[in-house]
């Protein structure tokens, strides 16, 4: 059309005649759609095939050629001072509600997205433009599944873009004023003009020029108000609700992928660029954080009760970019339900990370409110092992994709408490992260791993709070040393393991050779601390040789594992580098009395499920070895000395990670000695267990062996 108008307008200017009125042929298309409400009868027909989406491509073929020919920049030309004028897009909106012809809804939303993106006029700031799009935008993320939602998203898009050209119009369109609050608080019928915070005067004053701009007949305009039907009035306040966020929030649950994929990423861009005033009124006065939390409420009570926890661990990589998993992966009841909540759940992480401080806090307090303790915390609570067993799997598979460090503290605070003290023996489970720690020790196997799992997954966050809460501030004041005894001069004053309560009678036999006790004196650095490979060779040499299989494979010792363990070492000591902590332990008081020791209930968790490391399944004894190699990387004086240095003189009744792992030794090399063949069961166990033989991995017939093994294989992959 553009093409065309252009050429007409050329070959008048060339033949010297009038040119071609702009103004009248708008008019005239205006009128070819009024009198189509006047003089149609058949209300069947859709609106496709009647010429209102021709007249309606004409007038924004006009406004553009028409802002084309414009001298000078910013005025509005006659077209568009008669669209503004006669208040077109009202009447259009009014079409478009009416929903008549059938189909009009969609020529509006087309119309409406075309002439927003196409004239470069600032529109929006107009009364008579603002207000037929905060109506448009009611009509719009109302119904699910609605036929229009392609149009609507599109729309809402449109109006996403001009705000990210200039973020101030967010406010406009939010109708907010500086100080945060609501502007328009109105019924529909009230004729009174909105004042906007820019360009008010002007705007207003735009308006009354436009008066004088030529008129359809009066008879027409009669007549066409007479076929439409009458707006009814809304209650108070509905004029300015923040009519875009809701409408957005409506698409983000479109069972079209793309739409809702288009309206999540709308959302993010305006909570990005929010002032703060339009992110104070976003927390206060909008639905924005109650309705996507509600969402995510609302998924999680959708998935099936009987998921089960390998296939929630199973499923990575979800992304509220792309939430179905590949196809070609294997397929389990439910796993579309758990990829959209996952998927929902990374959208609000991002929402979280990118919007003003202001909406953020806020949205993560209400996922915290609303999702964390009034759903997830009864289920993880519940006595039905199911649903702990699902609860669980689920927490942990969101905090291995959470990535907020606002929502992460909101996490942590949910699990650990606000202000974690440290706790006494007899405490019972009073808070929820008790709770958990008891369920590491459950009757249920399966409760324990799921646990533990979610257990490793938290000591890897980069949160302060985790370490301090389950570690730290029960090591701190170091009550697990001695106090008054002077340094001890051998090995065996250190352990002193004959007074040692946790320790077995039948630990000091035949079995337990010379050869298996490390240095006399251990090497000391310049600080007083041993030294790092005193340390690792008193912990290799717990296992005796009779008990290692290395040697049959050609293994090279723990040397192999220390490349693995130099990248580990790094990456925690990045992650807790904004920490502070310090780089050795206070100095103790000799003459500070003793005080009882606790070492906390998570590590005497982790110490009770040690000691029993023969005694337990192999996938369990795994899962507990995982969540100390997590554990005792960390670079805290206080994590060293009390976890991983044997030489410490502990306080009497106090036990740490080596008098465990001795205890474990000493009973290990008892039940050695009762199992016939046992270099060679021991071998053909561990070649089962790595799949390098055929076969079931069957170790009845060696009682002991698989969790020998493994522990063998801990303390030695410990010297990573």
């Amino acid at each position: 059309m553009l093409s065309r108008l252009g050429a007409l307008l050329q070959e008048a200017v060339g033949a010297r005649e009038p040119s071609i009125d702009l103004l009248e042929a708008f008019v005239e298309h205006w009128k070819g759609i009024t009198h189509y409400y006047i003089g149609s009868t058949d209300e069947n027909t859709p609106a496709k095939k009647t010429d209102i989406p021709w007249r309606l491509k004409q007038m924004l073929d006009i406004l553009v050629y028409e802002e084309r020919q414009q001298t000078a920049a910013g005025e509005a030309g006659p077209c568009l001072e008669y669209l503004l004028q006669h208040k077109i897009l009202e009447t259009l909106c009014t079409l478009g509600k009416a929903e008549y012809p059938p189909g009009m809804r969609q020529q509006v939303f087309q119309f409406f997205s075309k002439i927003l993106a196409q004239v470069q006029h600032p529109l929006l700031h107009y009364l008579n433009v603002h207000r037929p799009v905060q109506k448009l935008l009611r009509l719009g993320g109302t119904v699910p599944g609605s036929q229009t939602e392609k149009e609507e998203v599109q729309f809402t898009t449109v109006l996403c873009s001009k705000i990210q050209q200039d973020p101030a119009l967010l406010t406009y369109i939010l109708e907010v004023s500086t100080s945060g609050k609501k502007m328009v608080s109105r019924k529909k019928s009230s004729k009174e003009p909105i004042t906007l915070p820019r360009e008010a005067a002007s705007v207003q004053d735009k308006d009354h020029a436009h008066s004088k701009a030529p008129d359809m007949s009066p008879c027409g305009a009669r007549a066409l108000s007479s076929q439409l039907p009458a707006e009814t009035e809304e209650p108070e306040g509905v004029v300015g609700e923040s009519t875009l966020i809701t409408a957005l929030i409506g698409l983000c649950k479109s069972k079209k992928g793309r739409v809702a994929l288009k309206a999540q990423e709308n959302l993010l861009l305006l909570v990005s660029v929010a002032s703060p005033a339009a992110a104070t009124y976003l927390v206060q006065s909008s639905p924005c954080c109650r309705v996507v939390t509600e969402h995510l409420c609302q998924l999680y009570q959708s998935l099936p009760p009987f998921l089960d926890p390998a296939d929630i661990a199973a499923l990575e990589g979800i992304s509220w970019r792309l939430p179905s998993a590949p196809s070609d992966e294997a397929s389990f009841p439910g796993k579309e339900a758990l990829a959209a909540f996952l998927g929902w759940f990374d959208y609000c992480d991002h929402l979280i990370t990118e919007a003003h401080t202001v909406v953020a806090e806020a949205l993560a307090k209400a996922v915290a409110e609303k999702f964390f303790v009034e759903i997830l915390q009864p289920h993880l609570l519940h006595v039905s092992e199911q649903s702990v067993l699902t609860s669980t799997a689920l927490l942990t598979a969101m905090l291995r994709q959470l990535r907020s460090p606002v929502l992460l503290r909101e996490a942590v605070a949910f699990l650990l408490g606000t202000d974690p003290q440290p706790a006494a023996p007899d405490d019972g489970p009073c808070t929820l992260c008790a709770h958990l720690i008891g369920h590491c020790d459950h009757l249920s196997d399966e409760i324990s791993i799921t646990t533990l799992r979610l257990f490793e997954e938290l000591l890897q966050k980069p949160h302060e709070q985790v370490i301090h809460g389950l570690v730290l501030c029960n090591l701190e004041g170091r009550h697990y040393v001695a106090r008054g005894s002077p340094e001890p001069e051998s090995y065996e004053d250190t352990l002193d393991l004959e007074e040692d309560p946790y320790f077995t009678d039948g630990f000091l036999n035949n079995s337990f050779q010379p050869s298996t006790k490390p240095p006399r004196a251990p090497a000391t650095n310049s600080d007083g601390k041993t030294a790092v490979t005193e340390i690792v060779n008193s912990f290799l040499c717990l296992v005796p040789e009779e008990a290692k299989t290395s040697a049959f494979l050609e293994e090279t010792g723990y040397d192999t594992y220390v490349h693995d363990a130099y990248g580990l070492f790094q990456e925690c000591s990045s992650r807790v580098a904004p920490w502070g902590w310090p780089l050795g332990p206070t100095p103790l008081d000799p003459h500070e009395p003793e005080r009882p020791f606790f070492e906390g209930h998570f590590l005497r968790m982790l110490f009770d499920r040690m000691s029993r490391i023969l005694e337990q399944p192999y996938s369990l004894n795994l899962q507990v070895t995982s969540v100390l190699s997590r554990l005792c990387p960390l670079p805290h004086p206080l994590i060293h000395e009390y976890l991983l240095d044997p030489y410490i003189n502990l306080a009497p009744g106090c036990r740490s990670l080596f008098s465990v792992l001795v205890r474990v030794i000493g009973d290990l090399m008892q039940r050695i000695q009762r199992v016939p063949q046992f270099s060679g069961k021991l071998l053909l166990v561990r070649k089962q267990l790595m799949g390098q033989v055929p076969g079931e991995q069957n170790t009845q017939a060696a009682p002991g062996i698989t969790s020998q093994w493994d522990c063998s294989c801990w303390l030695r992959s410990w010297a990573r």
